[in-house]
């Protein structure tokens, strides 16, 4: 009799706390949801305002210092970006709640002024912050707080992305590769989906994001041929982040202090802009990976996306690293699928998604963001492609706080941080 009152008191306990969270995830969906939308409707004005005046770009060298002046101003200037974000899970630190409105402003002026950056790693730091200051005033302890965190993240991330599933995942995976946090599972998946919810009523995400054409049915050729692929952009997800880690180093070596840098690097970037004569490199760069897709071939243009963003986010400038992820896969898959025999946008979408796979090391969010952007057919080809592309591109990522705690050749236990 006792065992059994026992367990009714547990599965009471634990109905509640599931009740507890779908209510948590929910309010959390729409609050962080509105802000998403918020943020991605500023961006997109932003980004249609410097297509109506592309003199708009002249203010690279202004908003860069305007950004570090920001940050400093209130006491940010050391942020972390969605680094701190990673540790406030893994390690329940906290993040200040002017982390939300800071990297709001400051991405909507780093793509108004045309600096190469995206907007999920942004959106990131937004939701996240934002969650850990609604555990805070629910009186949550760390472990939940964490969990607060996590959904926060997929909210945003899926607000601004229109991948529910992909956000869910990867607020649980990239935090530490081999481990995830499967207590928050049931709390992502309805705060991401709550939050795609909202952003549809205000008319955004409707359809499958990006159509890539034809495609190859599962076959053994077809699989060497992605195969090639997969491994080659293994390497060219390495070269992404060697470069994005490497710039902000070496601006410090040469140039004195975050100001100049800022200044510095907002010359450098407008100067290449004036020099190529076209902005196809900055900003997101969400319309020149649909031309993609749809046919053309923009040769080098991966290597130029990848100087450009390093130049951007090395000099002090707000913004993420996904969509500079994605373009630099779309760019070289379109450039280099074809020469192995591939249909030319399904081979962007194959370099897109391992592209994405080997600079994040999250092949699960990566495989579901292949189903959620390109509508999933044929998926077992883009996991394989994702997988290679784990697989090859050994520890390297673009968060330093990422843990590796599973070695990626062996089943042994590595626990190392992201190079």
């Amino acid at each position: 009799m006792l065992r059994g009152s026992e367990r009714m008191r547990r599965y009471m306990r634990e109905g509640a706390a599931f009740g507890r969270w779908v209510l948590y995830a929910a309010f959390l969906g729409v609050a962080v949801g509105l802000v998403g939308v918020a943020f991605l409707l500023g961006i997109d004005w932003a980004t249609g305002l410097r297509g109506r005046y592309p003199q708009l770009i002249l203010m690279l060298p202004l908003v860069g210092v305007s950004t570090v002046l920001m940050y400093r101003i209130f006491g940010m200037e050391r942020d972390r970006g969605t680094n701190l974000v990673l540790v406030a899970v893994r390690e329940a630190e906290p993040i200040r709640l002017r982390t939300a409105p800071l990297i709001f402003l400051s991405t909507i002026l780093t793509h108004l002024a045309g600096g190469s950056a995206g907007r999920e790693g942004a959106a990131l730091q937004l939701g996240g912050s934002l969650a850990a200051y609604a555990g805070r005033k629910m009186g949550l302890d760390e472990k939940d707080g964490r969990v607060m965190v996590m959904c926060g993240m997929a909210a945003a991330f899926s607000a601004l992305f229109g991948a529910p599933l992909t956000a869910a995942v990867f607020a649980m995976e990239v935090v530490s590769v081999g481990v995830m946090y499967y207590a928050a599972l049931v709390p992502c998946l309805v705060s991401a989906q709550v939050a795609l919810l909202v952003a549809r009523m205000f008319g955004v995400h409707r359809g499958v994001p990006y159509p890539v054409g034809d495609s190859l049915p599962l076959a053994p050729v077809a699989m060497l041929q992605v195969a090639a692929l997969g491994l080659l952009c293994a390497l060219v997800s390495v070269l992404f982040c060697k470069a994005v880690h490497a710039a902000p180093k070496l601006y410090a070596r040469v140039l004195p202090g975050p100001v100049v840098r800022a200044a510095v690097g907002g010359v450098l970037v407008l100067a290449l802009t004036v020099l190529l004569g076209e902005q196809t490199y900055n900003g997101a760069g969400d319309a020149a990976m649909r031309q993609m897709l749809a046919g053309e071939t923009i040769p080098a243009a991966f290597l130029w996306k990848i100087l450009f963003t390093a130049l951007t986010l090395g000099a002090g400038f707000r913004g993420g690293e996904i969509v500079p992820v994605l373009f630099t896969g779309c760019a070289f898959g379109t450039l280099a699928g074809p020469v192995l025999g591939l249909p030319h946008g399904f081979s962007g979408a194959l370099g897109m998604a391992g592209v994405f796979c080997g600079a994040t090391n999250c092949p699960i969010s990566s495989i579901l963001l292949s189903y959620e952007l390109f509508g999933g057919e044929n998926l077992p080809l883009y996991a394989l492609c994702v997988g290679i592309s784990y697989m090859l591109s050994g520890y390297y990522g673009l968060y330093g706080e990422q843990k590796i705690v599973y070695s990626k050749f062996r089943t042994e236990w590595v626990d190392k941080k992201a190079e």
